[in-house]
């Protein structure tokens, strides 16, 4: 099992044919994703070679899926049109929308988040700003390198992109579930809560691992979540733990105003719901490890 993305996951690529969409793709097949197409209005109708797999290009969304059945767009388009993108995926209902970019407009977030909402949330958005999801060993939505872990009975859920490279691969040997890149943004479509209550109605998943980092409240919007409702064990991190009080951080807009969103507050926010918080990734890997057993 895997939560949101699995071996019959069918991926299409909004944006494939640019740098970043191209050399994503191919280390998304290189990893066993089923990428069954590429949108780009511009190029409808060719094909694509990408190390030897001929990938189709479609002029839009509704039409990809038409033709292949595709149920998760990876979005890789430039900020100024990744509203216009995932509005697209929106309107096609496809089941996953993985947004990539970096940079998107919050006020633009906002706006699509919204309009999934009006839509009646047919289509589950993560990111933006993220790294995407991995189910290890059978499919990886995104730019998470696919061989630093292997398939296990942990489940990850991090705003941070490095963080989540850097806890899979100190949990290499016992592996992963599903790890998902929720992205940092102050606006983001997939939150810690969703997640959480996916891995805890996941049977392959025995523990949970999450990260977050200084700047607004979704850690203890979680930790409350995890009291009411998360019986598995929980193992947490929170990124920021050494920066200074009032100052602005770049990742994620975050900002810290007396003690509501430090890294300390929200690590006791978490430990009041039974949540094993380590000071370090390293340390949380080791709160993991003894967890797991």
């Amino acid at each position: 099992m895997a939560i949101f993305l699995t071996k019959d996951s069918k991926v299409i690529v909004q944006g494939m044919t640019g740098s970043e969409g191209m050399k994503h793709t191919r280390r998304m097949l290189a990893s066993g994703t089923d990428i069954v197409g590429g949108v780009n209005p511009r190029k409808a109708g060719t094909t694509v070679d990408v190390d030897g797999t001929e990938v189709p290009v479609f002029g839009s969304v509704k039409e990809a899926m038409a033709a292949t059945g595709a149920d998760v767009s990876v979005i890789f388009v430039p900020p100024a049109f990744t509203k216009a993108a995932v509005i697209e995926a929106i309107d096609a209902e496809i089941g996953l929308a993985v947004v990539i970019t970096e940079g998107v407009p919050v006020h633009d977030t906002a706006n699509f988040w919204a309009y999934n909402g009006q839509k009646g949330n047919k289509t589950r958005i993560v990111g933006p700003n993220c790294p995407g999801l991995i189910s290890p060993g059978q499919s990886n939505a995104g730019i998470i390198p696919a061989d630093i872990t292997k398939a296990g009975r942990i489940g990850l859920v991090s705003k941070s992109g490095t963080l989540t490279y850097q806890m899979m691969y100190e949990l290499a040997d016992i592996g992963f579930s599903s790890a998902v890149g929720i992205g940092g943004d102050p606006v983001i479509g997939t939150t810690h809560i969703d997640a959480l209550q996916a891995f805890q109605d996941d049977p392959d998943t025995d523990l949970i691992v999450m990260i977050g980092e200084i700047g607004g409240d979704a850690e203890e919007r979680a930790a409350a979540y995890i009291k009411e409702h998360i019986t598995k064990p929980v193992v947490g991190y929170v990124a920021g733990f050494t920066a200074p009080e009032g100052k602005t951080m770049g990742h994620a807009g975050a900002i810290v105003s007396g003690s509501s969103g430090t890294a300390q507050a929200k690590k006791e926010a978490l430990e009041a719901a039974g949540v094993k918080v380590g000071k370090t990734p390293s340390e949380t890997a080791r709160l993991a490890r003894q967890l797991i057993g």
